[in-house]
Formats: C-alpha cells, sequence, structure tokens
C-alpha cells in the first residue's frame, strides 16, 4: 500500500537524458554543510558518435522534483585529442572519503570503442556546479599484477560502501560484457586495491537479446542486503534490469554470496508505452520514498515518428529519464510501481 506522502513525479522526468544518476549527500556552501539532490546523465549524441556524448552535465537541487527545473550544468568537456574524447557515458557522481568524485568512461578519437573508466575530483566543493570545480585523474587503475581489469571495453563504474570496505564495480567486455567487483581504498579511489571478481555474466535468454550484456550496476542497501541492479540485452526495446543480491553480513568479493534473480524485474512489457527501461539508479527523496530512476524510449520511436528512429540504438537522443516508485516483497525482493503515475 502506498503511504500518503509518496509524491508523484512527472514521466518522463527529463527529455533525452539516458543513463540517468540521481544522488545525495552534503555540500560545504560557505562553512555551512547542506544536503543536494544531484542529476547526471549522458548527454545525449544524435546520428553518430560526432555529434555528442562531449560532456558531463550536473544539476544540483533541494528536492528531487526540483533537479527538473534546475539549472543545468557543464562541469567537463571532452577533449580534442588524447584518451578521454568520444563516448563520455553514464557519468555518476559519489562523495567517496569525504571528497566528491565523478566516474565515467571515455574513449579516445583514434579508437572510439577503446572506452575506459576514468575520474574527476572535486576540488572545490563551492564551485563544483562550474568546470573549474572539478580536476582529472585520468583512467582508473588495475592493481599491480591485475592483467585483466580495464584490459578490454570497460564501462559503466559505480561505487559502493559497506561497513567500511570501499569498492568499484564495472561492466567489462570480452566474449560477454559481465560485471565485475574490485576493492578501493577511498583516500585513492582511481586505484583498485584488489583483483576484481566476476558478479554476473549473461546466462538467460532475455539477457542476450541482440547482444549478450550485463551492464550498468548500480548499489543498493536495504533489507539486510546489497542489491546490485543492472541492464541486459541490447539498448533498443529488448533492453532490461535485472538484478541480484548478497546478505549483508556475507563476503561481498565471494561470488557464491549472490544470488540473481532468474527474470528481469523492469522491461518493456511492463510499461506501457515505454520501450527498453534500463540503466538505473535509486534514491530517497525528500519524503522517504524509494524511487528507481532508469530510462525508456517513448512510443514515437518505437512508431518510427520521432524522427531519430533510423539511428542506431546508441546515437538516438530518444531515451527519457523516468521515475517510479520502488518497494518490497514479503521476500525482500524488489517491486516497481509500474501503474498510474
Amino acid at each position: 500500500m502506498k503511504s500518503a506522502f509518496e509524491k508523484k513525479y512527472e514521466n518522463p522526468f527529463l527529455t533525452e537524458r539516458a543513463d540517468p544518476f540521481i544522488g545525495k549527500g552534503s555540500v560545504s556552501v560557505m562553512g555551512t554543510e547542506k544536503e543536494y539532490y544531484f542529476f547526471t546523465s549522458s548527454y545525449p549524441a544524435v546520428e553518430d558518435v560526432f555529434h555528442g556524448y562531449d560532456r558531463i552535465i550536473l544539476r544540483r537541487a533541494e528536492t528531487v522534483d526540483g533537479l527538473r527545473t534546475a539549472e543545468e550544468a557543464v562541469v567537463w568537456k571532452a577533449h580534442e585529442e588524447g584518451d578521454l574524447c568520444l563516448h563520455i557515458w553514464a557519468p555518476e557522481i559519489h562523495k567517496i572519503g569525504g571528497v566528491w568524485y565523478i566516474l565515467f568512461t571515455a574513449a579516445p578519437r583514434t579508437d572510439r570503442w577503446h572506452i575506459r573508466p576514468c575520474m574527476l575530483r572535486c576540488r572545490d566543493e563551492s564551485r563544483m556546479m562550474e568546470e573549474e570545480g572539478w580536476e582529472e585523474l585520468g583512467h582508473v587503475k588495475a592493481m599491480d599484477g591485475d592483467s585483466f581489469s580495464f584490459r578490454d571495453f570497460s564501462l559503466d563504474m559505480t561505487y559502493l560502501e559497506h561497513k567500511g570496505e570501499h569498492y568499484l564495480a564495472w561492466a567489462q567486455k570480452g566474449e560477454l560484457s559481465s560485471i565485475y567487483m574490485a576493492r578501493i581504498r577511498p583516500e585513492q579511489p582511481w586505484q583498485l586495491a584488489s583483483s576484481p571478481v566476476l558478479l554476473t555474466k549473461p546466462e538467460y535468454p532475455w539477457e542476450m537479446v541482440k547482444e549478450k550484456v550485463n551492464e550498468g550496476p548500480f548499489f543498493w542497501k536495504a533489507n539486510d542486503r546489497i542489491y546490485l541492479f543492472y541492464s541486459a540485452s541490447g539498448t533498443g526495446s529488448e533492453y532490461c534490469v535485472g538484478c541480484l543480491w548478497a546478505g549483508a553480513e556475507e563476503d561481498l568479493m565471494d561470488p557464491a554470496s549472490w544470488h540473481k534473480l532468474d527474470h528481469p524485474i523492469l522491461s518493456t512489457n511492463d510499461v506501457p508505452s515505454e520501450y527498453g527501461p534500463g540503466h538505473n539508479s535509486v534514491v530517497e527523496d525528500q519524503d522517504g520514498s524509494l524511487l528507481f530512476v532508469y530510462h525508456a524510449r517513448p512510443a514515437e520511436h518505437e512508431e518510427g515518428t520521432c524522427g531519430y528512429s533510423h539511428c542506431h540504438p546508441l546515437y538516438d537522443p530518444c531515451r527519457h529519464a523516468r521515475i517510479r516508485h520502488l518497494t518490497w516483497s514479503e521476500q525482500g525482493l524488489p517491486v516497481i510501481e509500474v501503474g498510474d503515475k
């Protein structure tokens, strides 16, 4: 049953903003700590890789709904040359060890598919909505002796802190696009502090439609569990969201601790007039409601009337950020509101 304080959010929440991330945390403003919500996403490309995916945007507001009308600031721009030029994808903003970081992916102009995770570090919280407030740290680095991490196409990095341990997870494509996790130290989060472990790989038919993909990981803690949401299959209408979980007292670096659901928790079949829901984040709003934030395409795209349906799905900007309420079943499994908003 819904609580009376559950706010309804406009859907789409923001248009042409794929891979949406909403998080919250404190910022020091003139010596005073203030809590904010942040929104970031992939800035869209239109037609091809050379017409977008070229910046990191950030919005900030005191409420989730305030993000809709908040000014959108460009806090970093892709380079013309070098390693950080193309496919600036799936940024997330996290506070790690008391410092704000933005995780994102980038590729060189000379090899657009040589995609690797990267980081920015906030050097001045009073200017975090400006380019001058951030410094580049470059690529996230594997631990000495680790010849696997980031060797291949790697993207969609996310962060988890639990019981004093800190982790990064990301998708990496060898034969399959799978999700891996490694420990980090909070004082140097751009450097892995362990070898990675495999958390999930495509194995069910719904994870292998057009592409064999697990990507877009996102952690959430609830019900004495750690949940890992992820997206599966190609990026068209077949895109969907899966989930696995581990007990909060389990060893998260032991793959045996993780339990994977054999069905998607959100797919095109669940959301009328939306196609390819995926790449989600989760946040608690100002009223205490849990929100499931994701992107999906509109019916106009599926009908071929949006103006971009001829594009490859990656270069079609019609992936809109959306919000639905998230609750839990008696078994502690995620339940996403899919009725009228």
